[in-house]
């Protein structure tokens, strides 16, 4: 492509004072970019078709030598502006007909967030309803859209191998595009994949249609970005294409963007693990007010939570009057049913995040945790009796052992059902946090403990 100044070969005072002869009476200029049409930048004939489009307190006109076309703003749905193959282009939506598109000179890039302003300020006012500025596209949070970049390289399908290479030749190819090039057809629309390293080997005669790959792997602009890190994480792809609801290419992800969302989720989840609210900044950044205020609030809700357990040993106190050494083994037992509990939820939470569970195994992982868990209990029961039988004798012995088995049942079943019941409600499975599941615990626990307690030495006769 051959690169012009327009500066030079269009006389701004010429089309100024054209535009003037073609407006109405009191009709003022706004704004006004140096542009091409969509088309002729396909075929290479910038030279002959400069023009300019200029926004008024009325309409759009664009003028290319003798050309004149107007767009009224009451025939306009939309405007704005993306980046595509030649740059920064500007794409018109009018009312029953396609859209057009304008490709923006790059001595003008630094003046379409003016125009487009402008131009939407006019829009609203002739709306009847306010109409949502479209010059920065806000999405829906947590979506492709908000971590997608606009910096990549598209080529037409008509395109031949030696038109691409001179393309690239005449292109910086940024880091985020350095692997692939995407082609697309008249309205942008993704068509095919050429990655870039397949030219070498292609004939300079050859179309881009004959070597471009038409399994297409792409995502939707609103769909959630864990779809995307998703299929980068599992297939390793270096960048995946983001189209819209028209199937126009609009951006791409890059495997770099995942990492950066992937240790953005990561971190989120280890605060909610740790009963922390998320911070947009550092740690080391964050003031002595904020951390309190992230970390009291839990804290809070705990504290009322472990009152529970205080009036179950209060419930119980006959029992550890008459046999005092129960309150030894007290800490051991409900921590053991807390912690096996966490272990639980910390393996959940990570599996139903990377999608390796789903919810419909609960059924399965239920029997599998029952075992383990029931294995875990016996061995940490053994340990135990043996510390019971030396301080407080085999009767006790015996209670603490069938305690340990059964909190850390309970604890384990608890800590791996809270993230599935959680994932149910639609809720973070991460608030199944350590402190939280240490809490349950302890509650049963000392529920637990104390009527095996209760049961056993008054069936003997200790109570």
């Amino acid at each position: 492509m051959k690169k012009v100044n327009i500066a030079q070969d269009l006389n701004q005072e010429k089309w100024l004072e054209r535009a003037l002869k073609n407006l109405d009476k009191k009709e003022t200029i706004l704004s006004h970019l140096l542009v091409y049409p969509y088309d002729a930048m396909l075929a290479g004939k910038t030279i002959q078709s400069e023009g300019v489009l200029v926004a008024t307190d009325r309409r759009l006109i664009f003028f290319l030598g003798p050309h004149v076309q107007s767009y009224s703003y009451s025939e306009l749905d939309s405007i704005h502006f993306s980046t595509g193959i030649f740059g920064l282009y500007i794409s018109l939506a009018v009312t029953g007909k396609s859209v057009v598109i304008f490709w923006v000179h790059q001595s003008n890039a630094d003046q379409v967030d003016t125009f487009i302003q402008l131009t939407e300020d006019e829009l609203t006012k002739y709306s009847e309803l306010p109409r949502e500025k479209t010059a920065l596209p806000s999405y829906p949070e947590d979506s492709v859209g908000t971590i997608m970049t606009r910096e990549f390289l598209a080529i037409p399908e008509q395109y031949r191998i030696a038109d691409t290479i001179h393309f690239l030749r005449n292109h910086e190819i940024g880091l985020q595009s350095k692997y692939y090039l995407y082609v697309v057809d008249s309205e942008q629309r993704l068509r095919g994949i050429v990655p870039i390293r397949k030219l070498l080997w292609a004939s300079k005669e050859q179309k881009v249609v004959e070597v471009m790959s038409t399994d297409l792997v792409f995502v939707g602009i609103d769909q959630d970005r864990d779809v995307v890190t998703k299929l980068i994480e599992q297939h390793s792809y270096l960048s995946l294409p983001v189209v819209d609801t028209r199937g126009v290419l609009v951006g791409i992800v890059t495997a770099d963007d995942v990492m950066d969302v992937m240790e953005a989720e990561a971190t989120e989840d280890f605060y909610k693990m740790a009963s922390i609210g998320s911070f947009k900044t550092s740690l080391k950044d964050a003031t002595i007010p904020m951390l309190f205020r992230k970390r009291i609030g839990w804290l809070l809700f705990l504290v009322f939570m472990n009152i529970f357990s205080g009036a179950a040993i209060a419930y119980y106190e006959d029992t550890i009057a008459a046999v005092v050494a129960l309150v030894f083994f007290l800490p051991l037992l409900v921590d053991s049913g807390g912690n096996a509990g966490s272990q639980a939820a910390t393996l959940m939470v990570r599996a139903l995040a990377t999608g390796d569970v789903q919810l419909r195994d609960w059924t399965r992982f239920l029997g599998k945790e029952v075992a383990v868990a029931g294995l875990m209990g016996l061995a940490m029961g053994a340990a135990v009796a043996t510390i019971g039988f030396f301080r407080a004798g085999p009767e006790v012995a015996l209670v603490v052992a069938l305690t340990m088995i059964m909190v850390v049942l309970v604890g384990s079943v608890i800590g791996m059902s809270l993230p599935f019941a959680l994932s149910r409600m639609r809720l973070d499975p991460a608030i199944a946090s350590a402190p939280l599941i240490t809490s349950i615990g302890d509650i049963f626990g000392v529920l637990i403990y104390f009527s095996v307690a209760t049961w056993y030495l008054g069936a003997i006769g200790l109570l």
